[in-house]
């Protein structure tokens, strides 16, 4: 199945993605894939660096001619979301990713492809093998642990880098051009309970919300699909109307992705079970005519199941229950600046139970610090009134766009003589280690572009074929483009 993609064009970009493909790189397991990448560089015969957080550096010398050419970062990640659809084997950290051809697409069999960021890392690394290409001086940075908290380019030290343009090619739309990104934090809010045995006859039932499409929590929050914890949460609240009672819950799997699936164990007391499951269909009736439109495929079920020995003492499941039902989920704000992007957003990612605690992980995002801080003291009142202990950590900066970037300019008059048309200048919702990289690296002239990607952070990733072509024509012709660097004056 994978090997198909070799036949595709460019075959130089392909051939390089398809080793990635073979590659386990999911976030915070990236040893193989870093040491695949350094090896590339080193093989080249050129130099290469891994620095102490487990970023790679690897220059190219400028061709005949163009010496004197702007030093250019290609910057990509090296790592990808691991998410799977709940009846597919697959081990991220050992399983080779399955792709498939699929009319214009490419797409995994049941997993996420990795095109979010592999086809970045395989371009610059078909730049980096390439003997036709012309270009100045190059520098390729494959950072590390990207979508788990940014910190390759968050731990990047100053110095390291020489160049003076960074082309950051993580973006997921063909034919626009990207100067700007929002900043995220992250919240991590516990509960801590006792369990309590059931105080009076009950029957066990499994509750689960599955079939949601999910995706990628700044570039699809704006779609309004439904989040599974929030939709399990509801379904909670209604049942304890009837006594229902919460012995464990399994919502979500990361915080940058909109959560696809919940899983609760429950009591429900023997006297109420059939007054409670006819209140539940209705209910659940009611939620999938509600999203019907976004959501097709949503599936909410509730079965029998063994009875548990013990639950949740009821206190603290009513207090987590109005917590979670008032916490903000969405776009929170759209942006004044540039139409139709979101400014601001919440999405509510885990809720999970064990070991005596309940833990809910949420990534706010927003272009406006401001607003950021804002979201995160709504978000802390929330749960401080309900007891819980809230903890707001690996905030990162957004990317204010710059109009006048030099390298904007370049590359918007290429793309207009290359292919006919104006590329579309915008900003994204979604978090760039542009914002990080600038503040470490001030005066980088910043841009990012990349090729078509839907659905990234779920298993309907999917990457459109003929973009990925003309994403790479796009780079060498601005490769063989970037202007001289002129001296500064004394």
């Amino acid at each position: 199945m994978s090997h198909n993609i070799l036949q595709l064009n460019p075959p130089a970009v392909w051939k390089h993605f398809y080793s990635l493909t073979q590659i386990p790189r999911p976030s915070g397991k990236e040893e193989q894939i870093r040491e695949f990448i350094a090896d590339f560089g080193k093989n080249l015969g050129l130099e290469t660096l891994v620095d102490d957080v487990g970023n790679v550096i690897i220059r190219k010398p400028a061709t005949s001619g163009m010496e004197n050419c702007q030093g250019v970062i290609l910057q990509g990640h090296l790592d990808m979301v691991p998410q799977k659809n709940s009846d597919k084997q697959h081990d991220f950290e050992k399983d080779p990713i399955e792709t498939v051809l699929d009319g214009e697409w490419v797409r995994a069999n049941g997993t996420t492809l990795g095109a979010d960021n592999g086809l970045g890392v395989a371009v610059a690394m078909a730049v980096l093998e390439s003997k036709e290409i012309q270009h100045g001086p190059l520098e390729a940075l494959f950072t590390s642990n990207e979508e788990a908290g940014m910190t390759g380019a968050i731990g990047l030290k100053p110095g390291m880098l020489k160049g003076k343009i960074l082309i950051n090619m993580d973006s997921e739309d063909e034919g626009k051009l990207f100067i700007g990104c929002a900043g995220a934090t992250n919240a991590k809010i516990t509960f801590r309970f006792n369990e309590q045995p059931l105080s009076m006859e009950c029957r066990g039932f499994r509750i689960r919300v599955t079939g949601l499409k999910g995706g990628h929590s700044g570039v699809d929050i704006h779609l309004g699909r439904g989040n599974a914890n929030k939709i399990m949460n509801r379904i909670l609240y209604h049942g304890h109307q009837y006594g229902l009672q919460l012995a464990s819950i399994d919502g979500g799997s990361l915080r940058n992705a909109i959560p696809r699936e919940s899983f609760a164990y429950v009591a429900i007391p023997l006297a109420r079970v059939e007054e409670c499951l006819n209140s539940l269909t209705s209910l659940t009736g009611k939620i999938k005519n509600e999203l019907s439109g976004v959501e097709p495929s949503l599936q909410i079920d509730v079965m029998a199941a063994e009875l548990p020995e013990s639950v949740i003492e009821q206190d603290i499941f009513i207090k987590v229950l109005n917590a979670i039902y008032a916490c903000p989920n969405g776009v929170m704000r759209m942006s004044n600046e540039m139409d139709a992007l979101v400014e601001t957003s919440n999405n509510l990612a885990l809720v999970k139970s064990g070991n005596g605690v309940i833990t809910i992980e949420c990534l706010l995002r927003s272009s406006v610090d401001s607003a950021r801080d804002d979201l995160e003291f709504m978000i802390k009142s929330i749960f401080d009134l309900a007891g819980a202990v809230s903890v707001f950590d690996g905030a990162y900066p957004g990317w204010k766009p710059n109009q006048n970037s030099p390298v904007l300019k370049t590359m918007q008059a290429l793309y207009t003589m290359q292919f006919g048309n104006v590329p579309e200048i915008t900003a994204i919702h979604a978090g760039l280690e542009c914002g990080i990289l600038g503040g470490a690296y001030p005066g980088l002239d910043m841009i990012s572009f990349g090729p078509t990607i839907r659905y990234p952070h779920s298993p309907d990733e999917k990457v459109n074929i003929l973009s990925v072509g003309k994403f790479w024509e796009f780079l060498v012709e601005t490769l063989q483009n970037i202007p001289i660097d002129f001296p500064e004056k004394a």
